[in-house]
């Protein structure tokens, strides 16, 4: 099941529409500056020009990563993480490109909790999503320190928002700076900020990227090859225009917050490309980096194949 969002209708005629193949693109999560681009080439026609009428949802309980693989959906946003999890389980779907060229998560706490160092998690309360995954990276890292994760007491949030969190149930929780930490620089809120990059350069994976399935690889590469051209063209907008972009999404999605989404469009755009050559770039290296740390910590039953995970072979030249 999909919900489909207000706001996302295309600007070209009815008799326009009829010439272009439809395509349907599935979030991972509400929209946000992570999705910018997708937004820009809906709204800058970039989608029309490669040929396409471009329906942008948000996922039903199945999620985004089994819907794009049973081919509901054409297009989804995915993580590293979920991919690798995914074909390692023989589900086909696919990253095509990586979204932002660097991890920006880590770990967060309000400067009160005292919480400057992995070896400060000991003794404190982590709130996350209950997925294996967070032990093992904490515990990655406070082993650096002389630490362990079996100080640390970690409970599920669910979707409870990060700040009622930290105020009432846990002392941190793992968030995207790029949201939620400059959510909390509008709100005045002091955190110390642990990146998961400044401890293992295994842990710097692509977050979020973009998939597709196999069958669309294999039957219609074209129509990717299109939809690739025309969300390059929306993310380099957005490198170049933050403000424009911003002011694209925030009209798109009117529910979101202006002031969160202009702050999140500037600290984030810079970041989308990055040290990369073009946008959407994917490096074997950094998945065979992270998959080896997932096999080496029991996250993954087998090793990756890692040359099937990704490519690069759709994106523009």
């Amino acid at each position: 099941m999909f919900f489909m969002l207000t706001g996302c209708g295309q600007d070209s005629s009815q008799t326009d529409k009829q010439n272009l193949t439809e395509v349907t693109f599935v979030l991972d999560w509400t929209p946000n500056t992570n999705h910018t681009g997708l937004y820009v080439a809906q709204a800058k026609g970039y989608f029309e020009e490669e040929g396409l009428n471009v329906n942008i949802v948000l996922p039903g309980e199945a999620g985004a990563d089994q819907t794009v693989a049973a081919g509901k959906a054409d297009f989804g946003i995915s993580a590293q993480e979920a991919v690798t999890e995914a074909r390692v389980q023989d589900i086909p779907i696919v990253s095509i490109a990586a979204v932002i060229q660097h991890n920006t998560s880590g770990f967060a706490a309000p400067v009160e909790k005292g919480i400057q160092s992995p070896a400060d998690f000991a003794g404190k309360t982590y709130g996350g999503w209950g997925a294996p995954v967070e032990s093992a990276v904490i515990d990655s890292l406070m082993k650096q320190e002389g630490a362990s994760v079996d100080d640390v007491t970690i409970t599920n949030i669910g979707n409870t928002d990060f700040f009622t969190a930290v105020e009432r149930d846990v002392d941190f929780a793992w968030i995207y700076y790029g949201w939620t930490g400059v959510e909390a620089e509008l709100r005045g809120i002091d955190l110390d900020m642990l990146y998961l990059t400044d401890y293992s350069e295994k842990l710097d994976y692509y977050t979020p990227v973009i998939t597709t399935n196999e069958t669309m690889l294999e039957e219609n590469s074209e129509t990717v090859r299109s939809l690739l051209a025309a969300v390059t063209k929306g993310y380099q907008y957005a490198i170049s225009h933050p403000a424009e972009a911003a002011d694209i999404l925030i009209d798109k999605v009117p529910d979101l917050d202006p002031e969160l989404v202009k702050a999140s469009q500037e600290w984030l755009s810079p970041k989308y490309q990055d040290d990369a050559t073009r946008w959407g770039e994917q490096r074997p290296e950094v998945w065979r980096n992270y998959s080896d740390w997932m096999f080496e910590n029991g996250l993954l039953e087998r090793e990756l194949d890692v040359e099937s995970a990704f490519t690069n072979e759709f994106l523009p030249e």
